[in-house]
């Protein structure tokens, strides 16, 4: 008699827990956020052209630099110059999808950027170089990760 209570109380405590598991649902995924290897601040590789650093967190893009007055040469192809027509210094709304960086800049989401990531291997020290490149017109500009 005490086995068969022990194995009905068990039995109904398994139905009552698989019955709040059916009811479970797992909470939504954000799915528009940076990807965490793009989080960070990442400064000009070559900032005799163009100087200029993006922060990227976990749902923003903040840009500094790449001004206007930096157009290269007189008659220069403005549509070369990193970042044009965005906001600078402001926190932008943004996120990353498979290779695409999309910013929402004064309340519009804007073209989508293309842009490549690589890593070197681990240096001594566990130290690695990280980079970003994009293409703005046909000039590649490429980013180095500089802080975490």
């Amino acid at each position: 008699m005490k086995h068969t209570k022990t194995f009905a109380l068990g039995a109904l405590l398994l139905t009552a827990l698989l019955t709040a598991a059916c009811d479970w649902e797992p909470l939504p995924v954000d799915t528009d956020v940076f990807d965490i290897k793009l989080r960070g601040t990442w400064v000009s590789n070559d900032p005799s052209i163009y100087s200029g650093t993006i922060i990227i967190e976990y749902k923003s893009i903040t840009i500094s630099g790449f001004f206007e007055i930096q157009t290269p040469t007189p008659g220069g192809d403005d549509n070369q110059r990193p970042f044009k027509g965005f906001t600078k210094g402001a926190a932008l709304k943004g996120y990353s999808e498979e290779g695409y960086i999309f910013i929402e800049d004064r309340g519009l989401l804007q073209s989508p950027i293309p842009y490549t990531y690589w890593e070197t291997p681990y240096q001594a020290g566990g130290t690695r170089r990280q980079f970003l490149s994009f293409t703005f017109g046909d000039r590649e500009e490429i980013l180095e990760k500089t802080a975490p």
